[in-house]
């Protein structure tokens, strides 16, 4: 009896000097929980179709001075034509390439082995869409039908949550989102295709915007054109101040699809100053100042060769499987255009958004793991 009580007394000073020496060491605190984010809310931008090509090189200029897809060449290069692919990138997309180059990240120039590409088999719009949003790909998700989708995406989910319920909010310019998101189901404000901003207190410049978009014809019967999309949600976001928006510009496929090659780099220099001035009004507002990340990508990239394979895109056109993506944020390490190989994949967008809420995203299925790159440590 003696000795047992007395190996227990030696025990526990050992383990009263042990922990002690954790205390002054500070070795407890080196297994402190993580930093909290700054992050509180998230904006996922989709430019769809937008090529990598031009978003790392510019204009190409096997296109630009090609009469059959550009109406007046001598404009067009006046406008984007440069020596190098910094030059002729900056012209297409300078937001994006003195703000986010400088202050996040972008991925997928493919010319210095950095790859982007989505996992689904089937390269076009409802199969990518998804993929962003569920963070799996589904190949029986395989057309581009007013189906809804049978998965529940990373928004539904969210909204689903208590700090989020409500907070979440979907603007596009193709009218499928509302079944890609399936808003019946997910209970999540949809304006997509040719709708109308609706409810309850309306800005002047919404109703405005109700009025011009019956007035203006949109070159395409299921896609209007982006300025409605995007001042459609910047109104809404002003006033409503939601937590979650994806906004989804369509115009840059179309064009591309006319084989409109002008059209589709005015477009894209245009999208480029809407998420600029987008970006701007977050940074003025106290409600997202320094507590907003934005995620920008594409849904599906275009063909490769021959030379009006940019039109296209699907299985059959080699290439269109290449995307990209960049991202802004208070939690992202400034590291400009990532120049590393590696390979990422669409499926992780959906993990990776709510990483950046402090939200660890599940699904019935294995979905894309977080770009850590992407989140201070």
């Amino acid at each position: 009896m003696y000795f047992s009580a007395g190996y227990s007394s030696l025990k526990a000073t050992r383990f009263a000097v042990l922990l002690l020496g954790l205390l002054v060491s500070g070795s407890f605190s080196t297994v402190a929980q993580p930093k909290p984010l700054k992050t509180e809310n998230v904006f996922i931008i989709t430019l769809d179709g937008m090529r990598w090509q031009e978003l790392f090189g510019g204009a190409a200029d096997s296109l630009l001075n090609d009469k059959t897809f550009v109406g007046d060449t001598a404009q067009l290069k006046t406008l984007f034509a440069g020596s190098t692919a910094e030059e002729r990138r900056m012209k297409l997309m300078p937001w994006m390439w003195q703000t986010v180059s400088k202050q996040g990240q972008i991925y997928g120039n493919r010319w210095l082995g950095n790859k982007v590409n989505v996992s689904n088999p089937h390269w076009f719009s409802y199969p990518g869409y998804s993929e962003i949003l569920t963070g799996f790909s589904d190949p029986e998700i395989n057309s581009n039908n007013k189906i809804d989708n049978p998965h529940v995406t990373v928004l539904e989910w969210l909204n689903q949550k208590p700090a989020y319920q409500g907070k979440v909010a979907f603007f596009g310019s193709w009218d499928v989102f509302p079944f890609i998101i399936n808003e019946k189901r997910s209970d999540i404000p949809v304006n997509a295709g040719f709708r109308r901003a609706e409810g309850k207190g309306l800005s002047s410049r919404e109703v405005f915007l109700n009025e011009l978009q019956e007035q203006i014809p949109s070159p395409w019967g299921s896609v209007r054109l982006d300025a409605f999309t995007h001042h459609f949600a910047l109104e809404y976001i002003k006033r409503k101040h939601p937590r979650v928006v994806h906004i989804a510009y369509g115009e840059t496929d179309d064009f591309a699809h006319d084989g409109h090659y002008d059209h589709y780099l005015k477009s894209a220099r245009q999208t480029d100053a809407m998420i600029g001035q987008l970006w701007q009004f977050v940074q003025s507002d106290p409600f997202y100042a320094q507590k907003t990340t934005f995620l920008i990508t594409t849904d599906h990239g275009r063909g490769d060769t021959p030379k009006d394979a940019w039109k296209h895109h699907g299985k059959e056109h080699a290439g269109s499987d290449a995307i990209w993506f960049a991202v802004i944020g208070p939690d992202t390490p400034a590291l400009g255009e990532v120049k590393t190989n590696g390979q990422w994949w669409q499926n992780q967008m959906a993990k990776t958004l709510a990483a950046f809420l402090g939200q660890e995203y599940t699904s019935k299925r294995e979905v894309g793991k977080v770009v850590q790159e992407m989140i201070k440590k």
